[in-house]
């Protein structure tokens, strides 16, 4: 009986994403992952990579940065922008590069779009058209961004429906590419499924609704008693202004509010929270669309059981390929 002869194929080792909402665990159940693979961690959140914005964001303490490497953190200054496809594209050479380690890829955050990204990339988009996103911010200026908000509604909904709150940038970007184009934005990723690709792994949290809201609140009040009021009073003081694209999050656009426009600290925290509330529902109703993710419900259950259970399915899958 012949045998088959060896192979000196490598195999590739897994891609393992973490996402869900807000305050449901990621970082934690990232950074378990990183020490038992001795891997780094890609973020896919698209706050933690503005420098100076490191309570409201809920970024990793330096020191434990310093213990497990971190892409996408503290690379932009709050002025700068990023793209979800230019996260597709940077978090593909960031991949290359950790797995010519053989480690596994190990990619934590609650972006909806940078996530999407990753598993439905977007089809070639024209580049960014000054001219057009300068004619938009004007009529934002002079007309309010409403309209530009209701001129997106008329040509592409979809995509008005995805973005998380009010986000001008996002939406003078989709009108720029339909003004090129003739074409929805949202209609440049329709024609690929919504699921992870191959050797992936995606893992998706979830908590009870009441422990998810509890969490939420003890969240605020500790990013409050850290300092997140002067944490924003610091960046303003550096001079980025407080229309930036950047500091129009949850959390910041409430502190700025309350710094200059008399809302009160008690108005302030309540707003912080119904909003962070209201933002997890938008990114559990967008989870809930993607094919082949893995749930993972993990109220009332330890971090180390998580932990444990999420690492075997990830050596499951390096098994397998």
């Amino acid at each position: 009986m012949k045998t088959a002869p060896p192979t000196n194929e490598v195999q590739t080792p897994p891609t393992v994403i973490i996402t869900g909402p807000t305050a449901t665990g990621k970082t934690d159940l990232s950074l378990s992952l990183a020490r038992h693979f001795h891997a780094p961690v890609i973020s896919a959140d698209a706050r933690q990579c503005y420098r100076y914005m490191d309570i409201g964001t809920g970024k990793a303490p330096k020191k434990i940065r310093d213990e497990i490497p971190h892409y996408h953190i503290d690379s932009l200054y709050p002025d700068e922008t990023f793209t979800a496809a230019e996260f597709a594209d940077r978090c593909r050479e960031w991949s290359r590069s950790i797995h010519d380690q053989g480690k596994p890829v190990i990619i934590a955050g609650g972006s909806t779009l940078y996530i999407e990204s990753l598993i439905r990339p977007l089809d070639p988009l024209p580049p960014r058209n000054e001219a057009n996103i300068r004619e938009l911010e004007q009529i934002a200026e002079h007309q309010g961004i409403h309209t530009i908000r209701k001129k997106l509604e008329d040509v592409d909904p979809d995509y008005l429906k995805r973005i998380d709150g009010p986000n001008p940038h996002r939406m003078y970007r989709a009108l720029d590419v339909w003004m090129q184009t003739g074409k929805p934005f949202s209609s440049f990723h329709r024609n690929r499924p919504l699921r992870p690709p191959d050797n992936t792994l995606l893992i998706c949290l979830n908590r009870d609704r009441q422990e998810l809201h509890d969490r939420i609140s003890n969240r605020v009040d500790g990013m409050l008693a850290e300092g997140l009021v002067d944490e924003v009073r610091n960046i303003l003081d550096m001079g980025y202004q407080p229309e930036l694209q950047s500091l129009r999050t949850v959390g910041y656009r409430e502190v700025i509010t309350h710094l200059h426009s008399g809302l009160s600290e008690n108005e302030m925290i309540a707003h912080i929270k119904t909003n962070t509330r209201r933002y997890a529902r938008r990114q559990l109703t967008w989870f809930r669309r993607w094919e082949g993710v893995n749930w993972i419900d993990q109220s009332g259950k330890s971090e180390k059981k998580l932990a444990s259970i999420l690492c075997n399915m990830a050596e499951q899958l390096a098994a397998k390929t």
